[in-house]
């Protein structure tokens, strides 16, 4: 199905019966990548899946775009397709978005799954750390005009030797991708009042257990669920007992 939703186009399905869920994809994938949790909770829940603006079917967005933007396209669809309320699931990059709803928008955000959710800005890497600094001298020594290309181009070609295989691929969505990774979700944390269960990949080397563990320390009614030998996609890795575990918290078992 396809919606115009604050003058963007979007795809979007739904499957199941009874209350609402969204289910947010991680970066670079689409809402298909959600159908082994939207088979396992249809019986008992209406399921929404969202490609995502620049994802799947849904065209790029017209210019780069942030977080918030996100969080206002699925807000405007909620508002579109009649759902006062609903849990929310986030994957990775949808944990980002269903952060700031539940932060930001909490009447919209009932129960809140987490999964391998992005959201923790890392420490700064050595090849920022270096352009920093040769634009820190820089500046002595050129005008801000002439300093500006001097700095884009030492930006992209660290990034091109040492940047994220996302920023990569990311193609015409790169511009997205670097203002979504720069912000630091950390200051919402304390301010989601959904409760919240956080499913990590013991493994995960994209989001890091430390930063569900730090998640659990700062969203105030939050508990970590962790995958034994999970990786980044660990309701992949762990199907079954994902669905298990979504099923008892999203029924009224947990939070």
């Amino acid at each position: 199905m396809l919606s115009i939703i604050n003058g963007v186009t979007v795809s979007h399905d739904a499957r199941g019966s009874g209350p609402n869920v969204i289910l947010l994809h991680g970066w670079g994938a689409s809402g298909a990548a959600m159908t082994s949790i939207v088979t396992a909770l249809s019986p008992t829940f209406t399921c929404h899946t969202i490609d995502l603006p620049g994802f799947g079917a849904s065209p790029v967005p017209p210019i780069a775009w942030g977080v918030r933007d996100y969080a206002s396209l699925v807000a405007g669809l909620m508002t579109s397709l009649g759902i006062p309320r609903a849990h929310f699931i986030g994957h990775s990059f949808g944990g980002r978005i269903s952060i700031v709803l539940a932060a930001e928008r909490p009447e919209l955000v009932d129960k809140l799954i987490l999964v391998d959710s992005a959201g923790v800005r890392p420490s700064r890497s050595t090849w920022r750390q270096t352009v920093l600094a040769i634009g820190k001298a820089g500046r002595r020594l050129l005008s801000p005009e002439a300093l500006t290309p001097v700095r884009k181009r030492l930006e992209t070609a660290a990034r091109t030797r040492l940047g994220s295989d996302d920023y990569r691929s990311a193609g015409p969505m790169r511009d997205t991708f670097v203002k979504v990774v720069d912000e630091d979700l950390r200051p919402l944390f304390p301010r989601v009042q959904a409760p919240t269960l956080l499913v990590w990949g013991e493994n995960d080397d994209v989001t890091p257990l430390a930063d569900a563990r730090l998640m659990e320390r700062e969203i105030p009614d939050a508990g970590l669920v962790v995958l034994p030998g999970g990786g980044h996609f660990s309701y992949l890795d762990a199907p079954d007992r994902f669905a298990a575990i979504a099923r008892v918290f999203l029924s009224g078992g947990a939070g």
